[in-house]
């Protein structure tokens, strides 16, 4: 059974043709495009992508507009029937205010756009979009990001440490996020938000401009998990 996956689409949306390329690249699966408009998603998904990006110029707040696009009634119904949805920085703020992913993301500490390759540390090896990582590994992944600082009170942070919801951690922290969180699982672990950027590195021309393939290995965790399933 071919891998379906599909890619929304929100305006001033600007990494969702990478996020197509990079499911199509290793999956070797077109990945359908979903307009934000759209009242629903095509049948039998087996990955909901949420790309980078601006979504409505971050007007209110990054991610606030979109959350409440009629597609993500959509995107909430499908995650709650456990669906797998990955959402990469505009995509994890648009997680966040769709109330799928506790916490927000905050404008960055030092308040400047930070664009570079970082060190992440595997924090989670056990979800669909890590069991192909070892916890405690270090991998390389881009940002590029004004509103990445992961805020949490004290007390949903230390629920996310106890159940191990921790999907990464910045190895040294470049936007002020709480714990140095990089990404945040679900409950069930098969929604994943974070702030860098897998699908540009995925091909062996980002080893010179990126840093490596590190994120290449995230999308076969998830075509992995898909053929286990």
């Amino acid at each position: 059974m071919a891998f379906r996956a599909a890619v929304i689409t929100f305006p001033g949306s600007n990494c969702d043709r990478d996020m197509a390329t990079a499911l199509e690249t290793v999956s070797g699966q077109s990945a359908l495009r979903v307009w934000h408009g759209d009242a629903a998603l095509p049948e039998r998904l087996d990955l909901i992508a949420l790309p980078g990006g601006f979504s409505y110029g971050d007007y209110l707040r990054s991610g606030a507009m979109a959350a409440t696009s009629p597609i993500m009634r959509a995107v909430i119904a499908a995650a709650e029937r456990g669906v797998p949805v990955l959402g990469i920085c505009n995509g994890f703020q648009v997680l966040t205010e769709a109330r799928l992913l506790p916490g927000a993301l905050l404008r960055n500490a030092g308040q400047r756009f930070v664009c570079r390759t970082v060190g992440l540390t595997v924090e989670n090896d056990a979800s669909p979009f890590t069991l192909g990582f070892s916890a405690g590994e270090t991998i390389r992944i881009p940002v590029a990001h004004h509103d990445g600082n992961y805020h949490a009170d004290a007390a949903t942070l230390d629920r996310l440490e106890g159940d191990g919801r921790i999907a990464f951690r910045y190895v040294e922290n470049c936007n002020g996020s709480a714990r140095d969180i990089a990404g945040v699982l679900s409950d069930n672990g098969r929604v994943l938000g974070m702030m860098p950027h897998p699908e540009r590195a995925i091909e062996p021309a980002a080893v010179a401009s990126m840093g490596g393939t590190d994120g290449r290995r995230l999308f076969e965790n998830i075509l992995t998990s898909f053929a286990d399933a």
